[in-house]
């Protein structure tokens, strides 16, 4: 029975193929016509073929992933209630935004010993507050997320400065010896205007030199933190991809190292007036992070629909094999092979430019992403990039600003600078302000 379609019919060479679909063509060049080269430079051909195909070692996939609520602290008893209303929605996983030190008491009320994972996101640098809010967890599962280059490249600001900055990491990392202390974050350049290329060779940049730094032991003291937008096979490719091109770096330090990949939705791609359509692009770049690996995926979008989503996704997934689900599949292979190769270009002229800070203090790197940036506006503004109730069967629906945690991140206070800091925008700011 399992043959019984494939025995009624001769296989086919890719060059079979590809001879019948150039007669199709009645003379049009196969190259021009069907062969679609993106703004990273990958090229998408209109068949893949077993001929054709060249599979990568990608490290497997976690076999579940965490489910997070992000909450910004604007009061500890109001981020405690928010957190266990979460909790009991079925969220494992909490990450806290903080602009200053909180009460840990308060906080922490009725959400310790329940196998919570709690994550955060510090907008200061504080050794005392972090030893505090590290022992105050000691037993529970605790990923810090510091990125002091994330928060120059971000706020064009160090904290403090370079060595201060450097060696309070150093002194946090020694005094914890078990936790996730440090992020990379390049959720940063995602939702700046950085395809999905040059995500992956910053995020290896930028970590590259976190082991510049503190040594390769620290490896298993990161975190990697991505923003997925709805190019849906393209951001399972990426997620891919960097998880290769990571065992590849980590095998040259000769450690091994398994990347903890932490995803969020873009919110490039959202909008303030499209509501719904933002919940549905949200389920989209869930279902990226699931298939592309991520061990935590987060919804910041403050809405019970879509954490409803990912609560239903995980009880679909909760009995599959997930790296069944993407390898050997010739048109996902194809792309993260691409991705690879491309990124691992770009890291290598990085590195021969003197590494990620240097690059980010002589502005090459958000010289780059606004170059990528500027490209999509323009395909946005003239209708090559579609985004429907923006730019194509607009609505009217007003959606409250409040729905973006990673939105209210992002710094537009005018201060001095030490670099140009690297600027998320939403394609579709500029046509609202018109509306």
């Amino acid at each position: 029975m399992s043959n019984i379609f494939t025995d009624d019919f001769e296989t086919s060479s890719a060059a079979a193929w590809k001879q019948k679909i150039q007669f199709e063509l009645n003379g049009a060049d196969y190259n021009q016509t069907l062969l679609t080269k993106t703004n990273e430079g990958i090229t998408i051909k209109p068949f893949y073929h077993a001929d054709d195909f060249e599979k990568i070692s990608i490290p497997s996939p976690p076999s579940s992933f965490k489910i997070c609520q992000s909450i910004i602290i604007q009061t500890a008893e109001e981020a405690n209630l928010k957190a266990i209303a979460s909790i009991e929605k079925g969220v494992n996983s909490i990450k806290l935004y903080a602009s200053k030190p909180f009460e840990l008491n308060i906080l922490f009320q009725n959400l310790l010993n329940k196998e919570i994972e709690f994550q955060f996101h510090l907008d200061f640098l504080s050794e005392q507050f972090i030893e505090e809010l590290s022992q105050f967890l000691n037993s529970e599962t605790l990923y810090l997320n510091i990125d002091i280059i994330g928060n120059l490249a971000k706020t064009g600001n160090w904290f403090s400065n370079l060595n201060t900055d450097f060696n309070t990491l150093e002194n946090i990392i020694k005094k914890n010896k078990s936790s996730f202390i440090i992020s990379v974050n390049t959720d940063l350049y995602q939702n700046a205007g950085a395809n999905t290329v040059q995500q992956v060779a910053y995020v290896l940049a930028h970590v590259n030199e976190y082991f510049n730094k503190f040594g390769v032991e620290i490896a298993n003291k990161i975190q990697f933190n991505f923003a997925i937008g709805s190019n849906y096979f393209f951001e399972i490719s990426k997620l891919r991809a960097f998880r290769y091109l990571y065992q590849l770096i980590c095998e040259q330090y000769n450690i091994k190292g398994s990347a903890k990949i932490f995803i969020e939705p873009s919110f490039r791609n959202k909008t303030a007036n499209n509501y719904n359509n933002n919940v549905q692009r949200a389920s989209i770049e869930y279902m990226s992070g699931i298939l592309g690996g991520a061990n935590t995926i987060s919804n910041n979008i403050t809405n019970k629909t879509c954490l409803n989503q990912l609560v239903l996704l995980k009880e679909e997934f909760s009995n599959k094999n997930l790296q069944d689900i993407t390898t050997d599949s010739y048109y996902v292979e194809s792309i993260t092979k691409q991705i690879a190769e491309k990124a691992l270009e770009i890291f290598k002229e990085i590195e021969k430019g003197g590494g990620f800070l240097e690059q980010l203090k002589e502005g090459t790197i958000q010289r780059k992403i606004t170059e990528n940036a500027t490209k999509e506006q323009i395909q946005f503004e003239t209708g090559q990039l579609i985004l429907i109730g923006a730019n194509k069967y607009k609505t009217q629906h007003k959606a409250d600003k409040t729905d973006y945690v990673s939105e209210l991140q992002t710094s537009k206070n005018i201060r001095k600078t030490v670099i140009i800091p690297v600027i998320p925008k939403r394609l579709s700011e500029k046509m609202e302000q018109k509306q």
